[in-house]
């Protein structure tokens, strides 16, 4: 069986989403003929800069505009437009990738970006390719990108994802909620005591964790003024070194700093709440570690659905300013209750299967 999973490195999720399951699928079942390939290595170098380092300046720079773009992408009455003309983009800027499907010839084909999707799905609709194609959507929603005629099978987060899909047309045989795969490290238990002594974190206090995802994006210096005083403070700058050095050089006392790290499900293990972005894998990673999450920063479209799609459930809050995040941290810390509460809401979504159970539907 020769199986091609395929993602576009836009965005650390979605990439990280395609690894949990080939190194999952790597380790079940080794004899497997199987492929790791990021779409965009497989485009010519104006398309690939421009849709890697373009997303990244929109986001962190025009937010606004990112949100522009989304928003008219997502009207169903513009799909004959837009679909035909993004579809001719990516087939002319990633012929390589066409070329590489059509000589491969994978039995399957495992989706965590649109972009290989689109492009696999219409090589089938052309008889050029028979794979069986699985989309593995990574985030809570759905924008109408990730629907394609000639999807076999979609992985969705949840069951309020599913029901996005039926919205949309697709057939509910070809959906499964089984949720939105993240690295093993994030599904294990820990021996939380023997984490604080390794880390130096209280045991008193209320832990919370600041992270800024991958593009650094947040007020957290603010955010850390208006907090520090009163909880444990566990701060992820990432690629944002500006930020560690300023908060290093600040010394403030009940506040641990760290800069691009690989133990981030450390720190989560042994924290109660989590202040963050809401991408879908971050969200997926921290409802699979039962972290009661306080949203900030999301990118308008998907990380805004990420929001209202676990609103649903009754899990976390979004907090617009420094203001409110403090008032609901202290709300948590003065009501304990909330705080299990919310937990138990997280134990009855949580998908800490989701590579197994993808795994066994596919093989």
């Amino acid at each position: 069986m020769k199986i091609i999973i395929a993602y576009a490195s836009a965005g650390a999720g979605h990439r990280k989403a395609a690894e949990a399951l080939y190194h999952y699928f790597n380790k079940a079942q080794p004899s497997i003929d199987l492929r790791l390939i990021d779409v965009l290595k497989k485009a010519n170098p104006v398309f690939k800069n421009i849709y890697r380092y373009g997303y990244h300046f929109l986001v962190s720079h025009t937010m606004w505009l990112w949100g522009v773009l989304f928003w008219v992408t997502s009207f169903k009455r513009f799909d004959s437009i837009i679909k035909p003309l993004s579809l001719l983009i990516s087939r002319i800027n990633a012929d390589r990738f066409v070329d590489f499907l059509i000589h491969e010839q994978p039995d399957i084909l495992i989706s965590t970006h649109f972009l290989p999707a689109e492009i696999a799905a219409y090589l089938k609709r052309k008889n050029k390719i028979k794979s069986k194609l699985v989309t593995v959507v990574t985030d809570f929603g759905i924008h109408p990108f990730w629907v394609l005629a000639g999807t076999d099978l979609y992985i969705v987060a949840s069951s309020f994802t599913k029901g996005e899909l039926l919205n949309n047309g697709v057939k509910e045989s070809s959906i499964r909620d089984f949720g939105i795969p993240v690295p093993s490290e994030f599904t294990k238990p820990y021996d939380k005591e023997a984490l604080r002594e390794k880390l130096g974190i209280a045991r008193d206090k209320l832990n919370v964790l600041i992270t800024t995802g991958s593009f650094g994006i947040g007020p957290v210096d603010k955010i850390v003024e208006s907090l520090y005083q009163d909880v444990q403070l566990i701060v992820v700058c990432a690629n944002n070194k500006r930020l560690y050095k300023r908060l290093k050089r600040k010394n403030y006392p009940n506040v641990l700093v760290f800069g691009f790290i690989d133990n981030i499900q450390e720190l989560m293990a042994v924290t109660d709440i989590v202040i963050a972005k809401p991408g879908g894998l971050t969200t997926s990673e921290l409802l699979n570690m039962e972290l009661v999450p306080v949203f900030i920063c999301p990118i308008p479209g998907q990380e805004t659905m990420n929001i209202n799609a676990l609103a649903k459930f009754g899990i976390g809050k979004f907090a617009r300013r420094v203001e409110d995040i403090k008032e609901i941290v202290f709300d948590y810390k003065a009501h304990a209750e909330k705080l299990t509460e919310v937990k138990e809401r997280i134990r009855r979504i949580k998908k800490p299967n989701a590579n197994q159970d993808i795994y066994d539907a596919l093989c």
